[in-house]
């Protein structure tokens, strides 16, 4: 990001640390929610998986803290498409900070800056359809849901394919 720590006042988002890592195993290791949504991240949650992530994961990934405390509340980040014009977000939050709007927050903050500075003319994220909400984040951050993913994924922790919403937002729809 151009501004390194953007904020509404509530949030900040800012480049992970290798200093973080110890907040990241207590954020994921063994959360109920992100087992189940995210198969992606190992479970049992290591510090050497939160060093790997911290260390590079292909994608413009941060920090989302509280603005006045500093506190690691989650993730966000933007994986960019070969050409620079396609954004897909992907986002968790740890449990105590869920249901306060603060992933909302992010979202937004994230999604600006993709689409004014990071240059993309779409920004995209996807979400199992039975992860409400997931989904509801997306809504309340303006996304549009364009459609399902049929049988897009399988996910061994949930032993079926996964449907995927998925949802989009253009220049000037923020």
């Amino acid at each position: 990001m151009t501004d390194l720590s953007p904020s509404d006042g509530v949030v900040t988002l800012r480049a992970w640390r290798r200093d973080d890592s110890e907040s990241l195993v207590e954020c994921l290791d063994g959360d109920p929610e992100i087992t189940v949504w995210l198969d992606q991240v190992p479970q049992p949650y290591t510090r050497a998986d939160a060093l790997a992530y911290i260390g590079g994961i292909g994608e413009s990934a941060f920090a989302v803290t509280d603005a006045e405390t500093g506190r690691i509340l989650g993730s966000i980040g933007v994986r960019f498409s070969e050409t620079g014009d396609v954004g897909e977000i992907g986002y968790w939050m740890r449990s105590d900070a869920r249901g306060r709007g603060v992933m909302t927050r992010a979202l937004r903050l994230i999604a600006r800056w993709a689409l004014d500075e990071g240059g993309a003319a779409r920004v995209q994220l996807r979400a199992d359809v039975e992860n409400v909400a997931s989904r509801r984040v997306a809504e309340k951050a303006g996304f549009q849901l364009e459609g399902v993913l049929r049988s897009a994924h399988w996910n061994a922790r949930l032993g079926r394919r996964q449907d995927w919403a998925m949802y989009s937002l253009l220049p000037g729809e923020l």
